[in-house]
């Protein structure tokens, strides 16, 4: 099963340095049969793309909490073990936890797929949303507006041999 592994730059450079993504348990994001129903799509590419972004968000409230961390999104797709990640059959549709699984343990980086990480370009437009993640999630829609604009860049695609590069 693929999952999409939210993290920021200091995390990804402490997987690389431990060798694996954890401690357990992790969060991370898939298609889950809720995230199937929500986006009403049979395309499992189109399916993990919505699973990734929601991990892409999941990484910019990691930034919110972050404030002195590098300002880019970061998602590693992992490959697990069919039932190493169980989602939550009480989230309902709609939540903020649609797509949302649990992985018991840490997970070996070398079972990475990918990495996904914002451009320096997107910087400041991530920045502006990590600052303005706590008004959007209280209504306000020119915060919100602010939020969007970050989701409007798309996080670049690295091979796991270049993690050295991205954490350097």
């Amino acid at each position: 099963m693929r999952v999409y592994v939210p993290l920021t730059l200091p995390g990804l450079a402490e997987a690389h340095k431990a060798g694996e993504i954890g401690p357990g348990p992790l969060t991370a994001y898939a298609v889950t049969p809720a995230l199937r129903e929500w986006y009403v799509s049979d395309d499992l590419e189109e399916l993990e793309y919505a699973a990734l972004n929601r991990a892409a968000a999941a990484s910019l409230r990691s930034l919110a909490g972050e404030p002195d961390v590098p300002r880019r999104r970061v998602v590693v797709a992992v490959d697990v073990p069919d039932g190493a990640a169980t989602a939550d059959p009480a989230a309902g549709l709609g939540s903020a936890s649609l797509g949302e699984v649990r992985i018991a343990a840490a997970v070996p980086l070398e079972k990475a797929a990918s990495v996904h990480v914002d451009s320096e370009e997107a910087e400041g437009d991530v920045a502006a949303a990590a600052d303005a993640l706590g008004a959007a999630d209280h209504g306000d829609d020119d915060a919100q507006f602010v939020v969007d604009g970050a989701e409007d860049h798309e996080l670049l695609w690295y091979g796991v041999q270049e993690v050295p590069g991205l954490v350097d």
